[in-house]
């Protein structure tokens, strides 16, 4: 099984030295490991300190087509958006959409809520509230905000599902199935059991094996979702990454 793309790498616009590199350093270690393509998907507009600004993304895009032409790897602009509300939003607005060509999200913790009700139900209690310890009522919350997110938005990837915000990891991926949209299998967490693993699998929930790099030395760097493929015995072609690259078109269902 070969890793044709990374599709989760940070960069120095995630601030406060958050991504250690530049997208010329993240694309020259992509090339030196021989991936074909990667995304780079800085963390979201409303996070309160790793945020990615609006204004830079035509800079990005000129960095983006540079680091191309010098490296040879094919890069997609993306943003790690977060999940900003119980009823479901993001932190995109509609004229975003045209200027990325990837969107992933996921739950982060110190972002900016629209209203007090959701930093309460959706940041405070999930950053206090023990992970191996989730109450009911707490995970059918979570849960209901993401398969709202994932209905409203042309999310391509859910990342590190589970992490930090405990979730019905079935539910989830069976929308996400039914919308097209990738659940991550992620180089520095996995955040679900074998036995939901499985379970997503015999679903046909499609997977995408990514590094969240947040440093050059780190893209490409995926062993822990391949060798949870390879061990579980998930089919290759539910892993849209390996030995083939897959289309983004944002089009849900397009994989």
């Amino acid at each position: 099984m070969i890793l044709y793309g990374d599709y989760h790498t940070h960069t120095i616009y995630s601030q406060l030295n958050h991504g250690k590199g530049t997208i010329l350093q993240n694309a020259t270690v992509a090339a030196e490991k021989g991936l074909k393509q990667i995304a780079i998907t800085d963390h979201g507009f409303n996070h309160l300190l790793f945020s990615v600004k609006r204004r830079l993304l035509p800079q990005i895009r000129e960095e983006i087509l540079n680091a191309k032409e010098v490296t040879g790897v094919d890069i997609l602009l993306g943003v790690e958006s977060n999940l900003i509300s119980v009823d479901g939003q993001v932190d995109l607005k509609e004229s975003d959409y045209d200027e990325l060509d990837i969107i992933l999200m996921g739950f982060h913790k110190l972002v900016k809520t629209p209203t007090v009700k959701d930093f309460l139900q959706l940041q405070a209690v999930n950053m206090l509230s023990s992970p191996f310890r989730a109450s009911e009522k707490r995970i059918a919350r979570n849960t209901s905000a993401f398969l709202k997110a994932i209905d409203k938005y042309p999310i391509d990837i859910i990342t590190h599902l589970n992490f930090g915000c405990p979730t019905d990891t079935l539910a989830v991926a069976k929308l996400a199935k039914q919308k097209g949209v990738l659940i991550e299998l992620n180089g520095s967490r996995i955040n679900f059991t074998d036995e939901e693993m499985q379970i997503m699998a015999s679903e046909g929930v499609k997977f995408i094996i990514d590094s969240d790099a947040h440093s050059p030395k780190r893209v490409g760097e995926c062993n822990r979702g391949v060798n949870l493929v390879y061990r579980l015995g998930i089919p290759a072609n539910q892993v849209v990454n390996l030995d083939k690259l897959p289309t983004f078109t944002k089009k849900r269902g397009q994989f």
